[in-house]
């Protein structure tokens, strides 16, 4: 995990200043701008382009139960949900509108090079010990935005079971990689799109019935084969490169997980 230390003490004080004294502050991109992407407006339903894309990106994993939100760019009922989700989260106006306050926090949340404040690009990329994006059925960039997309819904899944650590076992694997842990052939993990987790404060069972709220669409937990020690997560229901339906399958039969 890389922190920008100063971003965040600014950020923080911003957070604590009035709504008036906020929007100034927001005005001046200057103060937050952290390599990473700085909007520029207030989003609203209605509003559509690579700014929503980019909300909706770190809003993923707040999608409720169930449900996902799709990167159409497109700011949307589901969008609009997923930010008042957020902004109750983190006890900010929950009006499903991203404005000063929301943004002043995913810019608090996310690091410099775009991920969020608890994961990091080198964890998500070690399902054989780290072997960089390619190699997969994606291009290497490709492969990378995905696994962003996935650490933020970590970052979600990891709030709701009271900010404490998640830790991944397996995020991205290459073909070679996947073959060598005896992977299914079309799996997620190839996509960047799955992550193996488990934590030290939370039951396994407490971390599978969480990730129904934080746009899973594929979740395998104790009671399903080979998955007692850990719970793999994935966003197969928006995958439109792989083999597989784009439908939702849960089974954690031990923690009354289940489609």
């Amino acid at each position: 995990m890389r922190v920008n230390t100063l971003k965040r003490v600014a950020v923080a004080f911003a957070l604590a200043l009035p709504g008036a004294a906020i929007a100034t502050v927001i005005a001046a991109p200057a103060a937050y701008a952290d390599g990473c992407y700085t909007w520029n407006r207030t989003l609203t339903q209605g509003r559509s382009g690579d700014d929503v894309r980019q909300l909706q990106i770190r809003v993923a994993g707040w999608a409720g139960y169930r449900d996902i939100v799709e990167n159409d760019g497109r700011y949307g009922p589901k969008t609009a949900a997923a930010v008042k989700r957020f902004q109750q989260a983190y006890g900010l106006r929950a009006d499903g509108i991203a404005g000063p306050q929301t943004f002043a926090k995913l810019y608090q949340l996310q690091d410099n090079d775009c991920t969020p404040a608890h994961f990091s690009y080198g964890e998500l990329d070690n399902g054989c010990g780290g072997s960089g994006w390619s190699g997969g059925p994606l291009s290497a960039n490709q492969t990378k935005q995905n696994a962003l997309r996935t650490m933020w819904k970590l970052e979600a899944l990891r709030k709701g079971l009271g900010d404490k650590p998640l830790y991944v076992s397996s995020g991205f694997r290459s073909r070679a990689c996947n073959n060598q842990v005896g992977g299914a052939s079309d799996s997620q993990h190839l996509y960047g799109n799955a992550a193996d987790v488990t934590s030290r404060t939370s039951s396994l069972c407490q971390v599978a019935r969480g990730a129904r709220n934080n746009g899973f669409s594929g979740i395998y937990g104790p009671g399903y084969p080979d998955h007692d020690d850990h719970v793999h997560v994935d966003s197969r229901r928006e995958n439109n490169r792989d083999d597989s339906s784009n439908t939702t399958s849960w089974s954690a039969p031990d923690c009354g997980v289940g489609n």
